[in-house]
Order: C-alpha cells, then structure tokens, then sequence
C-alpha cells in the first residue's frame, strides 16, 4: 500500500512538473528584451552605415526592419544586433503560392547574411487580415514555405517564423478573459496558432493604446492609456478573473493569451512587434503631443525592464519592438502618422525618455545628458512667476541674468526662465519633478547655453534610447534578472520535483 502510495504521489509530481514545463514555455522560452521598429519613409533617410552607428551609439540590440534591404544588412554585420526581418506584403501572393520563390527568397535575404548578420526572426507579412485581405488564404501556407527552406538550409532552430497581426483582431478585448479572435478569422487562426505552437514560435501583436484611446470616445482615461499610476477605484477589474488592469497595453497582452486559450492554445507566447504614441498631431490629434508619447515610451519600456508582466502572467516581461526609430515624413495619413519617431534623420532625439528610477539598466542615463527649459509657448506670466520663486525660494544664484552679465541676453523671460530652471535642475541633482515649474518647463537634450552665457555642461554622456534587453541588467537593479534569479521559485520547485521523483 505504502509502495503504490509512492507511486501515486510520483504520478501526481509528475503532472507538476509537466504543467510547470508548458508554463515556461510561454514565460522564459529566452530572455525578454526591448527593441525599436525602423521605418524608411524619409524624404532624408539616413545612410545604412548612419543607422547602424545610431543604434550603436544607443545600444539598441534589437530592431525589425519592414524589409530586408540589402545595404542595411550588410551594415549590421558583425555588429551583433538582433534582427528581425520582413517579408513585404507586396511579395506576399508570390511566396504563398511557390514554394521554390520561398526558398529563393530565403537564399538570398537570409542564408546570403546569416550569421555574420544576427538574423532571429522573419516576419511574414504585417497586419495581413487587415492591409492584404486577398493574401489570407495564403498567409499560413507562406510562413510553411518559408519554415521549409530555413529547414532546408539547417536554419530553421535559429530562425524564428511569424506573422504580425493587428490588435483589432481580438474582438470583446474587455474584460480579457471573454476575448476571442474574430471568429470569420477562425480557418486562418487555428493553423496559424498551430504552426506556431509546432515551431517554438511566438505570436506577433501590434498593440496602439493611442488608437484604443482616441476611438473610445472618452471611455478610456488618457492615463489608463499612458500607463500612469491609477488610484485602486479606477482600475479596471475583470469580474471573471477579479485581476486589475492599470493599462491597456496589459489587457490587450492579456486579451490575445485568453483568445488563444479560447482556440485550445496556451502554450505560444504573445511578442508586440509595435507599440509607441505619436509625438505630433493635427487639430483632431490634441493628445498626440510630445509630453504623452514620452510618458507612454517611458512607461512603456519601465514596465518591460522591470519585469512587471501583466496580471494573468505577472513578473513575465512581454518582448516589445517600440515603433519607431525616426520620424518617416513622406508617410501618408494625418500629421500623427508621420510623428512616431525617437530621432529626426540626423539622430536628433525629438524628446528625452524619462528612464530615472529603472535601476542601472541603461548603459547610459538619459538624465546625465539632459537640460531644463522653458517650455515653448508658454504663459508669460507663469513663466515669470516660476522664476521669481527659482531665484528667490529655489535659491539658484541668478546673478548671471543682471544686466551686464553674461546671461543677461537676450533679455526675456523665457530666456531667464530657461537659465533659473536649468541650473535649479541640475543643483537638485535632476531628481524627478525638479524640472516642472507648474507646467511650463520642460526637459531637453540640447544645451541652451549660448555664446559667453555657459550652462551647467552635460556629462558627455550621448544617448536617449539604449539597449534594454533584460539580461543585461546590471545587478545594481532592484528587478531580478530574467532567466537568472526571476525564476529562482519556479527553478527551485522544478528542481524539488525532480528530486522526489528520482528517489
């Protein structure tokens, strides 16, 4: 009896450690990391070798590209960034009606590169169901026929194949867990979550809070779409699952893993291949601004590398590309659609990320290299307000702006508004809200010292978007490491059954 006891308990330890298996599967599958989208409609694109000495200088180790340009490339080889490329949709009918187009494309776009440029991930296609309705009865048999040449070319464990779909897909995406593909997308879904399921491959989602948000009618709070803090009565709490959700970048994750589960699927895990808010807008875009899209990327990318995860996987980081690395002026559409950008063709940053408080996770602090200014247009009231308190309570030594001295000129108050904000922001160590003024300053990357009058010197240090794959964070951090010490219990558990089952 005790012996058949035993066995039960084994039997029982080894459904566990099976469950246990299928849930790592979706959460440490490989390390989660942030990456950058990079566009190509510029009336001014920069030189491949300018990309990839931008990324460089910014760290970025992941990227995707919406093609596979031979000149860029060839300028990441050797470099070690990770890359993402896609097939357009364009050559989308070809590639799913020939298998051996599929291979000459794998030929030549992967095997000519691979491994001295770090190809992961082909993307087939982009929001396919929405931008190519007539490729859809092909898209599955396309992703096989590509996986077929990689398998033909002994890539096929290096390479990761899928397709990016659009969020819209989901349908009923609040609460999460009522979420369900569109069904008339049913014949298309099931094969596809299949094929990705067989090859360890993850599903692709673009996830746009802003959209969300803008088409909400005011049923969506501006900050429940920026990730701001909500107090506990505002979040929105799903009456199935009673979990609460702070964001919609959360429930929309949440929402694909539950329209998988709904399919039977629960094993592929969910990457956003985009997500960002546009930093400018026309008059019906009056929340495409830059001061939101700085607080949604900020947010964005504090909430991957602190490993927040989302309420139904908690502490399990969502691999995300931010769209996008410039702004692409030639993109048609309203003024927001060409507004996404991080930099302006020559690497200027449009804005500065506000990343203080996320541990040492960046090579290089954005808040070491940015200034305090008054904002552009602001009240001049206001302004002169916020300065008479900076040289007066603030206590910064504005004996710089009297007549006669250096700072003096040009003489208004945005001018010595711009001088008493910068160096009561530096004096207070450019602790976060030190650069506020009620609203009427903001920061930058560009130094406003001019002529005779010198600012307080940036630190040298030259970056705004950096490398954020969350391995590499450093162990000053107060996140745990993913793969490493984040999966301390569920590696201990897993070692503990082991153990038992092996006695």
């Amino acid at each position: 009896m005790v012996k058949l006891v035993g066995i039960s308990m084994k039997l029982l330890l080894l459904v566990l450690l099976v469950v246990f298996s299928a849930f790592l599967v979706v959460s440490a599958d490989e390390d989660a990391f942030l990456g950058v989208n990079i566009g190509t409609d510029l009336s001014d694109m920069p030189h491949p070798t300018q990309v990839v000495a931008l990324l460089k200088a910014q760290q970025i180790r992941h990227i995707r590209l919406y093609d596979a340009d031979r000149g860029m490339l060839l300028a990441l080889a050797n470099t070690g960034i990770k890359v993402a490329v896609t097939i357009p949709n364009e050559q989308l009918l070809g590639i799913g009606q020939s298998n051996a187009t599929a291979a000459h494309w794998v030929a030549q776009n992967i095997v000519a590169h691979y491994p001295a440029t770090n190809i992961t991930t082909i993307c087939v296609g982009s929001e396919v169901f929405d931008s190519l309705p007539n490729a859809v009865p092909i898209l599955v048999t396309a992703l096989k026929f590509i996986q077929g040449a990689l398998v033909a070319s002994r890539l096929d464990r290096q390479i990761k194949v899928s397709t990016p779909l659009a969020s819209t897909i989901i349908l009923d995406s609040f609460p999460p867990s009522q979420a369900f593909f569109n069904r008339s997308l049913n014949p298309v879904m099931v094969p596809l979550l299949k094929f990705l399921q067989s090859t360890g491959s993850s599903l692709m989602l673009n996830i746009y809070p802003y959209y969300d948000y803008m088409q909400s009618n005011g049923v969506i709070p501006l900050d429940y779409a920026l990730f701001n803090p909500l107090p506990a009565n505002k979040e929105a709490v799903d009456a199935n699952t009673l979990l609460h959700y702070t964001n919609v970048f959360d429930a929309m994750v949440d929402a694909a893993y539950y329209a998988m589960a709904f399919l039977n699927v629960t094993n592929v895990p969910v990457i956003v291949t985009e997500s960002g808010w546009p930093s400018k807008g026309d008059t019906k875009e009056p929340d495409a601004t830059l001061d939101n899209a700085n607080t949604y990327n900020s947010n964005l990318i504090k909430h991957i590398i602190n490993q927040t995860g989302t309420p139904k996987h908690p502490g399990i980081p969502v691999s995300t590309y931010i769209y996008e690395l410039y702004n692409e002026d030639t993109k048609p559409g309203s003024v927001s659609e060409k507004n996404w950008g991080l930099f302006d063709p020559n690497g200027k940053p449009i804005y500065t990320l506000q990343l203080t408080g996320s541990g040492r996770t960046f090579a290089n602090d954005t808040a070491n290299q940015t200034h305090c200014t008054a904002k552009e247009g602001a009240d001049s009231k206001m302004l002169q307000a916020a300065l008479d308190w900076a040289c007066g309570p603030g206590k910064v030594n504005c004996s710089a702006l009297l007549q006669g001295q250096p700072c003096y000129e040009p003489d208004n108050v945005a001018s010595h508004a711009t001088f008493a904000f910068d160096s009561y922001y530096h004096m207070m160590g450019k602790g976060d809200g030190t650069c506020d003024f009620n609203g009427v300053a903001m920061l930058t990357t560009t130094d406003p010292s001019h002529g005779s009058c010198q600012f307080f010197a940036s630190d040298g240090m030259n970056g705004t978007f950096l490398n954020s794959t969350l391995s590499d964070i450093n162990s000053t951090s107060s996140s745990s490491r993913r793969g490493h010490s984040g999966y301390a219990g569920v590696s201990l558990l897993i070692k503990a059954l082991l153990a038992v089952l092996f006695l």
